[in-house]
């Protein structure tokens, strides 16, 4: 068998077999053993972390992981085993129960690697490796910059602490269709978490930062700043009565909304008729003035990846465009149960199938700022915090309990707690409004967002 290699970022980690030879080896005798096809994937990560709370130091974890994933296919039957113990007698058993378990699996004629001509050739240079390795010493060096601040808020009276982490991953695929490729990422994460007030007056809350480099970090007395600054806010909070108002989603919650979008159109969903937008494709869902953008190519992107779980290309992709919905996410089972090529959004884990999945996923920005989307809202909630969730895909029945501020003729006059936000997702979508204040955060991003007609559900009548 030729393998293609493609070989993307910084080989990192080394093993005492090269993840790529010991893959291909695996594949190589996975057809001998009577496989027609056969896949394999590796993952290979490192991580530390910190964290202290009211300035004394609480914990220090490292990790190192390895895991190993073999699926291979016996006409339309196919079976996944995955190991973490790569000693030579483990991979044996490994091989030999996939085999065996493959020779007995129900046919899926869905399933299936992707053709030669279906697989990336070349891969993009995305820049997802930060080669500086932070010590135990420089993290905490964060952390306890991010809690002091924290602190130093007026009103804050306690802390859940400081938390600075690291990690490496490599990943590894390979199949036997002659695709081989390699990519390592970094990531690097900030956090502050503290309390204000006394007794039974207190409120809880935080900020944080993820990033791929440390260098794109926020700053951790910034972090630690706004932590306190939003838990003194909390204070003192209402519950206002029920009412129909506009409500507007900060952007620490405003991306769930196009998280639920992604579920609506992940290919599974649309495969199996569980969506409620299944009969969506090509019609107005939002408003004309509306765009969500899936980039899988974003330069230090948090879920940037220069191939998909099946090896296949991956690229920015329009998924509603002028408010229509113009893609669905499919992997190559999905795509071809739908009778549609692949979209690259294929997903895996060492155990299983692959699954579609939306990678750096956003709303993109409105034309006016978070002041002027409320400027007109006489009586409205303003939703900092989402909890829990009864969100029915099927149908779009949308409830979830929230906090943040009630709105009065146009500002946030007092925060707001235990109350229910509601309505259905087609209506939701169909009324959005998105704000000016877009940031790339958190993988899944939509800036501020206005929504008219909800129903808020609190005990003050």
């Amino acid at each position: 068998m030729i393998f293609n290699r493609l070989i993307f970022g910084e080989q990192r980690f080394m093993t005492n077999r090269d993840s790529r030879s010991l893959l291909e080896e695996l594949i190589n005798r996975a057809l001998k053993a009577g496989a027609d096809a056969a896949d394999a994937v590796y993952f290979e990560n490192q991580s530390l972390s910190v964290s202290q709370r009211l300035t004394k130091p609480e914990s220090i974890e490292r990790s190192e992981e390895q895991d190993l994933g073999l699926r291979v296919f016996i006409g339309k039957k196919n079976a996944s085993v995955s190991t973490t113990d790569l000693r030579t007698e483990i991979l044996d058993q490994v091989l030999e129960r996939v085999i065996s378990m493959a020779k007995e699996s129900p046919e899926d004629q869905f399933a299936g690697i992707a053709t030669t001509a279906e697989t990336a050739k070349m891969l993009p240079n995305i820049d997802l490796f930060d080669p500086t390795e932070p010590t135990a010493d420089e993290l905490t060096e964060r952390a306890a910059k991010a809690e002091a601040a924290a602190l130093a808020v007026k009103g804050v009276t306690n802390s859940e602490g400081g938390e600075a982490a690291w990690s490496s991953t490599k990943i590894t695929l390979v199949a036997s269709n002659g695709f081989a490729g390699t990519y390592s990422r970094t990531g690097h994460s900030l956090s502050a978490v503290v309390l204000a007030g006394e007794g039974h007056n207190m409120e809880r809350d935080y900020e944080y930062s993820s990033a791929v480099y440390a260098a794109d970090l926020d700053d951790p007395a910034q972090i630690g700043a706004t932590a306190g600054e939003r838990a003194v806010r909390r204070l003192n909070p209402k519950r206002p009565g029920s009412a129909d108002v506009p409500v507007v989603f900060s952007p620490r919650v405003s991306g769930s909304l196009i998280s639920h979008l992604s579920s609506a159109l992940n290919g599974n969903s649309i495969a199996r008729g569980t969506s409620f937008l299944k009969d969506s494709m090509e019609k107005m869902v939002f408003q004309s003035s509306i765009q969500v953008i899936d980039d899988p190519l974003r330069a230090r992107g948090l879920r940037s990846k220069p191939f998909d779980g099946e090896g296949l290309s991956t690229s920015k992709q329009c998924i509603v465009e002028n408010g229509q919905i113009k893609s669905w996410f499919l992997d190559l089972a999905t795509a071809r149960q739908l009778g549609r090529n692949s979209t690259g959004h294929a997903a895996r884990s060492t155990s299983g199938n692959p699954s579609p999945s939306a990678s750096n996923l956003y709303l993109a920005a409105g034309d006016n700022d978070p002041q002027a989307l409320m400027l007109d809202i006489r009586t409205g909630l303003y939703v900092t915090e989402l909890m829990g969730s009864s969100v029915n895909m099927v149908t779009g029945d949308y409830s979830r309990g929230a906090g943040g501020f009630w709105i009065e003729n146009g500002v946030c006059v007092y925060p707001v707690r235990d109350v229910t936000v509601a309505g259905n997702l087609k209506d939701m979508f169909a009324n959005l409004a998105p704000a000016n204040d877009l940031e790339f955060k958190r993988g899944t991003d939509a800036p501020t967002v206005r929504i008219d007609g909800m129903t808020v559900a609190g005990s003050g009548d």
